[in-house]
């Protein structure tokens, strides 16, 4: 494993402002709590907490109930450990394990069933099947739609990423851009902020090639971000699934040119981020058919997306260890993580 001698996260320079809800360390709290309770870690919870789930819950959340902060709380834990388990397997090379667990997962989320039941259920399936039921429970027809769209996608953009792993496994950045809008796991949460605020924008607001290219740019500048502060641990483990590596590779740039050249990307992704609310609005404003109240839920929504890009971005500077860890900068797995979680179903 080669690491960074050196590496510094640049200031995304990120026009928003963002508030955090007073209760967010007590909900990190819980989430902890919950994770342990559900077997997802047995060990070094302290580390796992400070990963800081919960205040990130906080910080995207705006003014929702202290529990639907903790829901959330939860499903970033939870989310958190199916992607650490994930990329255990594949360091193990144990990828075969990992299917079934997905494919209840899918099956219980299409169906409220998980088919052929198991004696001992896997934690990751029996954590999912909790928080599913209460987050569906929430949500409108709508927006629970959305939610078992996006999961499944979710699932499958983490086998894409087990593809890019090792030598041969460079994708161009334009597919990578692409399969990233996923495996970042933003869509599902922002569909359970988006309930917990009371959020539904009508269908044919949301399928507006403005309204979808304006949630891109908002995953983008928040996943591109991400990749800068997690390059240390990408890097040193030879993982491809990185902007910055990709770029890199791609463009021949040496790692500190390629990490300015993501800089340029989020900057102009800002800009383009502006502008496309404005003609989003514009747009809207234009049909002359739109409701007032539904104007002002799709400028609720826009506002959401703000406080998840300038909130990712100050959680991950100021509240998350995840990326600061020793273990983690030079690529090895993290001290709560359990080897046996998948093995065990």
């Amino acid at each position: 494993m080669t690491q960074l001698d050196f590496f510094s996260v640049p200031d995304f320079h990120l026009p928003f402002g963002n508030s955090k809800h007073p209760q967010a360390a007590r909900a990190n709290n819980e989430a902890t709590s919950w994770a342990l309770r559900h077997e997802l870690v047995t060990d070094a919870s302290e580390q796992f907490a400070g990963i800081g789930f919960g205040h990130l819950a906080g910080r995207v959340s705006g003014e929702v109930s202290y529990e639907k902060v903790v829901l959330l709380a939860e499903w970033m834990a939870w989310s958190f450990v199916l992607d650490d388990q994930h990329d255990h397997l594949i360091r193990t090379g144990e990828l075969t394990a990992w299917r079934p667990v997905t494919d209840t997962i899918a099956t219980y989320l299409a169906t409220g069933r998980t088919g052929a039941a198991s004696s001992r259920p896997n934690p990751l399936v029996t954590g999912f099947i909790d928080l599913c039921d209460r987050i569906l429970a929430g949500m409108s027809e709508v927006t629970a739609a959305r939610y078992r769209a996006h999961v499944p996608l979710m699932l499958g953009s983490l086998d894409q990423e087990a593809g890019n792993r090792g030598d041969e496994g460079h994708p161009s950045v334009e597919d990578y851009i692409l399969m990233r809008r996923h495996s970042s796991q933003m869509l599902p949460m922002m569909d359970v902020v988006e309930a917990g605020l009371g959020i539904d924008v009508p269908p044919h607001i949301h399928e507006l090639p403005e309204f979808q290219a304006l949630i891109a740019s908002s995953v983008d500048i928040i996943s591109w971000g991400n990749d800068v502060f997690s390059l240390p641990k990408e890097y040193s483990c030879g993982d491809n699934n990185n902007l910055v590596s990709l770029i890199s590779a791609w463009e021949g740039r040496s790692l500190s040119d390629a990490v300015r050249a993501v800089e340029g990307r989020i900057q102009t992704r800002i800009e383009e981020y502006l502008s496309g609310k404005n003609r989003l609005f514009r747009v809207i404003d234009a049909r002359g058919d739109v409701d007032p109240a539904v104007r002002a839920v799709v400028s609720r929504c826009v506002r959401s997306y703000e406080d998840w890009m300038i909130g990712a971005d100050l959680w991950q500077r100021y509240e998350c260890t995840r990326y600061r860890d020793e273990r983690f900068a030079a690529g090895l797995e993290s001290a709560y993580i359990r080897p046996d979680l998948v093995s065990v179903a």
